[in-house]
Order: C-alpha cells, then structure tokens, then sequence
C-alpha cells in the first residue's frame, strides 16, 4: 500500500524540489541574523521593521543606535518560535547535546523493550531508532482522508477500505486486502506491551487514523500504559508538515515535550469524532468541529480541513481541487509532481496527501463529461509526475464559479462516510 508514508509517499518526507527543514537551528547562524536584522533595523529598513511587528516587538527609532541586538535577538527568537532568545539558546543547546550523544552512541534511552511506537506511516522508524529507542514499531496507515468510510462491521470495513485502496493506488487487490487485514490485526496486540506510544501530527491523514484508534482502544481497552504524542508545531520550521521532516534529536524533544498519558476523554471525544466521520450527513462532524477546545487538541482544525473536500455550493469543487485548479491556473502548463509540490508548500492549509493519494485526486478529477485540465506527455512512458497540466476553459469557468463541476463530475468520491456524485 505505496499510498502510505513509508518515506512518505509524497506528505512528511519533502520531494526533491522542496527544501529539508528538519528543526536543527544553528546558534552562529542565529546570531549572524540578528546582527544583519540589527543594521537593518537602524538604518530604518521597511521590511525589517514589518519583521519586528509581525514578531510582536514593535521598534521605536529616534536616532541611529537606539535599537539595541537585545531588540533584534528577540525578533529573532519569535521567527523560530521562541518566546526569547534565551529559551531559543537553550532549545539549541540541548538539541545540540542530542547530536553529539547519538553521535557518540551515548545518548540515553528512554524506553523499553517492552514499548510498542506506533505510527501512521513508517516515515520516522529509523530516526527513533537512530535516536536510541529500542521499542517495537507499527505501522497503521489506511489513509482514511481518502476514501469510503462506512458504518460496518469491521470485515467488511476492511474489504471496502481494500477495494479501494487497491482501485485508487494501482496496488493488486490480493496485495491491498492482504497488508490492510495484517494491520488491523497487529492492533490487537497493543494489550501485549506495557507501554504503546501513538506519533501523530496535526492533519487530517493523522487525525483521522487517532480517532479510529480512540474508538478500538475504547473497546478493546488494552491493559496498558498508552501517552500519545501529538505535534501541531516545531520550533525552527517555517511550515510543519509531519514527523517525518524531523531529525533524530527533533524526535526526542517531541517526546519530551508533547507526549501525554491517554485520558478517558480523549477516547471519548475520539469515539464521537469516529461515530461522525462515517455517517453520511456531516453536520455532527462540523459540530465537533466548531469546539474552540477539545481533549485531543489537533482534531477540530484537522476535521475542518476534512470537511472542506465537501463540494462548496457555487463551483461543486472540494478544496484540493479547488487549488488543484489554481495552482495550474497560476503556474501552468505545469507538470503534475510541480503542481503537488506548489501544493504541499503554500496552498494547502493543512496538507495531508501522499503522492500517490493526490495522483488518485487528478484522476477523480478527470472524471467529467467536459475536461477541466488536459494531461499531456511528450514520451509515453512519462511517469505521471512528469504529465503536463493545462487549463482548460472549461476549468477557469469551474473556478470562477461560473460552471459547478458536478453537473460536469461523472463519478463517484467519497469524504468520509458522505458520498459525492453527479
């Protein structure tokens, strides 16, 4: 099942055009900022200034000098997601030490044997490992933001999420169906451990997968130890897209820092978020939504950009392809590896998709008695990241919302437990 992030598939391990940020800040580098925001600060430059308001530390000029590095150092500390330079300099310190100890092979261990880290996707395996965890490992990854989600019975659940994991992701069904029963079945083994650890980030991918587990260990209540580490932001990257950017010194501060025991009311308001997500009217999904505060804190954000794949009223078009059309709309032709990079990086609000998952979202898309984008290639055997996208008239009336696509769509998509058609 490629459309799991196995080194992502395409949502926590950036591709080749995107940058690597994995939270390792440099201190020299740090100060050689502050002291290049510090001259620009005197010398009344707009944009520095726009920098220090933004960062919450307006400057007030009355005369060359009169800003301080103090002042700089603290606009500094706030880009990076630090409430000073001080806690900026020890977060940096201590990442260090983490370094030169796995380094050296004597970084601490902090876990056991009998530990059980379980993921959605095997995209951090090797980092804990490098970082000195000794634990099992699993990996539960049905992509749940894609698909059917229907109330059944948990057999023919899993055949249902099999068929079309296997139609979606070009997998052999006998391959899908086998690798999707092995993971439901490694579930029950959480109650053999004495600790299970569940890594989650702040998407929908993630979120969703956590409410389907608060909804199994509610049932099955495993006679075990469970914290769940659950990530919305890390401190020296711009934009946190998973645990899989994370280096390995990163991955221990998340343990550190984010890891909670798992509480009653996490499992009841993942049990009710899991109720919701598979009926076939969302209302009550948008209702938990709408909570300002929720034991599982990641989940009303993820659920909202869950339910923006529903068709809006005036173009029929769910998010993704609504900025699937911009993105072409703005940079076409563009190439279809392009147009999911542009998206991972800046339109999407909150990416949850694999490559593989957001080729099936193309193809979906293509599902239509009008085109919305051709899809060309200049060698037939062009990998579909390689296939060129163009606008259509056809597409620049949908997104102006002048056309509604589903009057176009000759289809079916699923989000969640609601179905999607013409």
């Amino acid at each position: 099942m490629s459309a799991s992030r196995t080194s992502k598939s395409g949502k926590s391990t950036p591709r080749p055009d995107q940058p690597i940020f994995d939270g390792r800040l440099n201190l020299e580098q740090q100060r050689k900022r502050a002291k290049e925001l510090l001259r620009d600060l005197r010398s009344d430059d707009a944009d520095a200034r726009t920098r220090a308001n933004d960062a919450g530390h307006p400057v007030h000029i009355s005369g060359l000098g009169t800003v301080q590095l103090a002042d700089s150092q603290l606009v500094i500390a706030r880009e990076n997601g630090f409430p000073s330079w001080p806690a900026m300099k020890r977060h940096i310190d201590q990442i260090a030490e983490r370094h030169r100890q796995i380094a050296s092979g004597t970084v601490p261990v902090l876990d056991t044997k009998s530990t059980l880290h379980l993921r959605c996707g095997s995209d951090i395996r090797n980092g804990l490992e490098i970082a000195g965890f000794v634990g099992d490992f699993l990996e539960f990854a049905d992509p749940f933001c894609q698909g059917p989600v229907p109330d059944l019975p948990l057999d023919q659940f899993v055949e249902t999420r099999a068929d079309f994991i296997a139609q979606s992701y070009q997998i052999a069904h006998k391959d899908a169906l086998a690798r999707i029963k092995r993971e439901y079945g490694a579930l029950t083994t959480l109650g053999t451990y004495d600790h299970v650890v569940l890594w989650f980030e702040h998407d929908s991918y993630d979120q969703l997968i956590l409410a389907f587990l608060m909804d199994f260990i509610a049932a099955t209540r495993p006679n075990t130890k469970v914290d769940l580490i659950s990530v919305g932001e890390v401190p020296g990257i711009d934009r946190f897209i998973g645990l899989g950017q994370l280096s390995p010194e990163l991955l221990i501060w998340c343990w550190q820092n984010h890891r909670m025991p798992l509480r009653a009311d996490m499992l009841t308001f993942g049990t009710k978020v899991w109720k919701a997500l598979r009926a076939d009217d969302p209302r009550h999904l948008k209702t938990l939504a709408e909570q300002t505060t929720a034991p599982l804190p990641h989940m009303p954000a993820a659920l909202k950009r869950h339910l923006a794949e529903l068709p809006a009223p005036q173009t029929g078009l769910g998010l993704t392809q609504k900025l699937t059309l911009q993105i072409i709309k703005d940079h076409g032709p563009v190439t279809v590896g392009k147009v999911f990079g542009h998206l991972m990086r800046r339109y999407d609000p909150l990416p949850c998709l694999g490559d593989l998952m957001f080729w099936s979202e193309i193809q979906w898309m293509m599902d239509c008695k009008e085109p919305l984008f051709t899809l060309s290639a200049s060698d037939p055997k062009t990998n579909w990241a390689e296939l060129t996208l163009t606008l259509t008239t056809t597409g620049h009336e949908t997104l102006a919302g002048r056309r509604n696509f589903l009057d176009n769509f000759t289809g079916v998509r699923w989000v969640g437990g609601v179905r999607v058609s013409p």
